[in-house]
């Protein structure tokens, strides 16, 4: 059964992570000029490497999301405006990959020519700032997913998809937003929410959220 904590929703999970808008901006304002409009469609899939040219992408309307191509489970969620691509350089190119949540407004440039624009405008600062909003993004969702209880997993991501912008929130369902992030069953994640449901604590409709009430600490 579900134990009532006396919490509030800005106390529920950790200090939101600050996203550095300014540095963002500042990297779109030089890479975009170079760059290469890319036209997407609703859940197309973005490869980082083509034609043998391995790429990063300039995310300037909508929102994206960052796959694991092995499993499947997506590592991280951002919205516009976004820089994809510049931590991902050592990696295998297909080790990841993107999909676009909707139309999104994306373009592209080779790492050669966004590294070279960087260091002739001498951007270090606002790439090493995206860099490491990047990395904590990634490293919190990880560590959360991998230390955790069942319940205080489905918890943590409840608050995630709350935070997501609307045009995420009224396309994917709460059951399958979970599961592409977390290890855990269709089973249980839906056993959890049902309860959750019952104690007013969430309001659905059709499987997507539409609003959280001070979600319990414990299960």
């Amino acid at each position: 059964m579900i134990e009532l904590q006396n919490t509030s929703i800005t106390a529920n999970c950790n200090n939101e992570i600050q996203k550095p808008i300014a540095d963002i901006q500042l990297l779109l304002l030089h890479l975009t000029p170079t760059s290469n409009k890319l036209e997407t469609i609703n859940r197309q899939i973005i490869h980082y490497k083509q034609n043998g040219l391995r790429r990063c992408f300039l995310l300037h309307k909508g929102s994206v999301s960052l796959y694991r191509n092995f499993d499947g489970m997506v590592l991280n969620t951002e919205s516009a405006p976004f820089v994809f691509g510049m931590s991902t350089q050592l990696t295998d190119s297909d080790y990841l990959f993107i999909r676009a949540h909707d139309a999104s407004d994306i373009s592209w440039l080779s790492f050669e020519e966004a590294n070279a624009i960087i260091e002739k405008n001498n951007l270090w600062q606002s790439l090493s700032q995206l860099l490491i909003y990047t990395v904590t993004r990634v490293y919190d969702h990880c560590t959360k997913i991998s230390s955790l209880s069942s319940y205080e997993i489905i918890r943590y991501q409840l608050y995630e998809l709350m935070s997501e912008p609307e045009e995420i929130r009224s396309k994917v369902t709460i059951a399958n937003y979970i599961q592409c992030r977390t290890f855990l069953s269709r089973s249980s994640i839906m056993k959890i929410l049902a309860e959750l449901k019952k104690g007013e604590y969430i309001v659905t409709e059709k499987g997507l959220l539409l609003s959280m009430n001070n979600i319990p600490l414990k299960y």
